[in-house]
């Protein structure tokens, strides 16, 4: 298995396609603004209590007020309180908590309206994203990923993860976080911590005690709503998690940003820079790794399997509902063994779009009817074999008498919805075109324009894959005729985000020409 990851920089931002062996498996935009993103600290102002919610709202500076649940607070709520307060008021001059005295923890079934008063500051990190008419979710449990340490303030616990099974790595890790922990400080270990080194594990350790300092000292001069400290940008987000001996290339189109992620690949991972590749070809990124194509094929209402049968996608505001189809597939060994190899197929797929589309809450798929319950037992395992890879918290559950498989999956951000669909660049959808043999002969008047009247060195046709073929068709192409004519070779390019009858030129530069 290999991870690339190819970073687009756009107008808008930066478009993150992460791919597993060419597939795509994750597609993320990083727009300007990163506001509210999950991880953000904000110090915000409680608005309202809610005693039937047993939940506070608080001004953070969204449109919306953000919802705190009392689950939400973290048994050191009274602690993080005290350290808010006093440093606002100047009594807490540092953010070192090795003469902090902790206060007792909250009890677990306790009121807010005893914790929490309307009016007053409170210290909160985003938990989910504004989604939909919904604004932020809040925890003040204050977490400070690193590469290889989440840093946990008034906290004493020391947690190991899951996956790593070794129980003699287990104690070495727990006997050097004993040694080099700063008091009143919990962490947990993530798994990328197995095997590693001292020195890189104590390196992260200080640079989130350094995040720490950052956001004490910004929030020292905080007035609410502010944010006094915000997660790393999405692409170095993604690296810090996933980048491991699986990642085989990492491809970016933009000089500037290359040269910032190779300044961070050297500090979290150093020697893995020479992964970095600087894209500079004639073709969109995207484009030359495929990722386009994919977004076409995996974010509409119909999504194709690969065998003939495909997939129906229904969104509504409570839950997504698919529907499995075997379409023309027709398998030689009769109804039960067919339906059998599509749902495997189609459990694959679902695993990875759920991943892609990061489609959350409650999941409903509608399996084709199997008969035989080892069968039905072996799409389960199958399904959460695939859905294993899934960073997401889910849950998965067995498929009901009718068929159903329901799946629940935490959702942090909005979905990530791409319109597929192509309006009519010409008609705007009233269903009317000029005749496309117009269309053709528009576009060899321009050529000719360019290339007789203008005398340009070199063009480059951009096309919509459909007319690419029309004009590369044939012994004798139109391509060709072209280059008889004209006696330079026109270089003609399909590219799958163009709409049908959308075209442009490029001179020897790659600069589009203007007509």
């Amino acid at each position: 298995m290999s991870l690339e990851l190819v970073v687009d920089t756009r107008d808008g931002g930066v478009w993150l396609a992460l791919l597993r062996d060419g597939k795509l498996i994750e597609l993320h935009q990083e727009q300007g603004s990163t506001d509210f993103a999950v991880g953000d600290i904000y110090l915000g102002k409680v608005r309202k209590v809610v005693p039937s919610l047993n939940a506070a709202f608080v001004d953070v500076g969204y449109e919306k007020d953000a919802f705190l649940h009392y689950l939400d607070l973290g048994p050191q709520f009274q602690s993080l309180n005290k350290f808010t307060k006093d440093t606002l008021q100047g009594k807490q001059n540092v953010a070192d908590l090795l003469y902090f005295k902790p206060e007792k923890d909250i009890p677990k079934d306790g009121k807010i309206t005893e914790i929490v008063s309307t009016t007053s500051p409170i210290l909160v990190q985003v938990a989910k994203e504004p989604i939909s008419s919904k604004g932020p979710r809040l925890s003040a449990e204050l977490t400070l990923a690193g590469r290889y340490l989440v840093l946990v303030p008034f906290s004493e616990k020391i947690s190991i993860s899951q996956k790593i099974k070794s129980q003699e790595e287990r104690d070495r890790l727990r006997h050097l976080m004993d040694d080099i922990k700063p008091k009143n400080f919990g962490v947990i270990i993530r798994t990328v911590a197995e095997n590693k080194k001292v020195e890189a594990i104590d390196q992260d350790l200080r640079n989130l005690m350094e995040k720490w300092k950052n956001m004490h000292a910004n929030l020292k001069q905080a007035t609410p709503p502010r944010r006094v400290l915000g997660e790393i940008d999405k692409t170095s987000s993604i690296l810090r998690d996933l980048l491991n001996a699986d990642f085989s290339n990492i491809h970016v189109s933009d000089e500037k940003l290359m040269s910032e992620l190779k300044e961070y690949i050297s500090g979290i991972a150093p020697g893995r820079e020479k992964i970095l590749k600087l894209y500079d070809g004639k073709l969109n990124i995207f484009e030359r790794f495929g990722v386009n194509k994919q977004i076409k094929t995996m974010f509409g209402k119909k999504v194709p399997l690969p065998s003939g049968g495909y997939l129906i996608i229904e969104h509504t505001e409570a839950m997504h509902v698919i529907d499995v189809n075997s379409g023309n597939r027709k398998g030689a060994d009769g109804q039960e063994s067919n339906a059998l190899a599509t749902n495997i197929e189609a459990a694959e797929e679902i695993a990875r779009l759920l991943q892609l589309r990061d489609m959350g809450g409650i999941v409903c798929i509608d399996f084709i009817d199997m008969h035989d319950k080892e069968n039905n037992k072996d799409l389960f395992e199958k399904l959460k074999e695939f859905m294993r890879s899934d960073r997401a918290k889910h849950n998965i559950l067995p498929p009901s008498k009718f068929g159903v498989v329901e799946i629940t999956r935490q959702r942090v951000r909005p979905e990530t919805d791409i319109n597929t669909s192509e309006t009519c660049p010409t008609c705007n959808g009233t269903g009317e075109v000029q005749a496309s043999i117009l269309f053709a002969e528009e576009i060899e008047m321009n050529l000719n324009f360019l290339l007789g009247d203008k005398k340009e060195k070199k063009v480059s046709l951009l096309v919509h894959p459909y007319l690419e073929a029309y004009f590369k068709k044939g012994f004798i192409s139109k391509q060709w005729k072209w280059f008889f004519k004209y006696k330079k070779w026109v270089d003609v390019r399909g590219v799958t985000a163009y709409h049908l009858l959308e075209y442009n030129f490029l001179d020897k530069d790659n600069n589009e020409i203007a007509l």
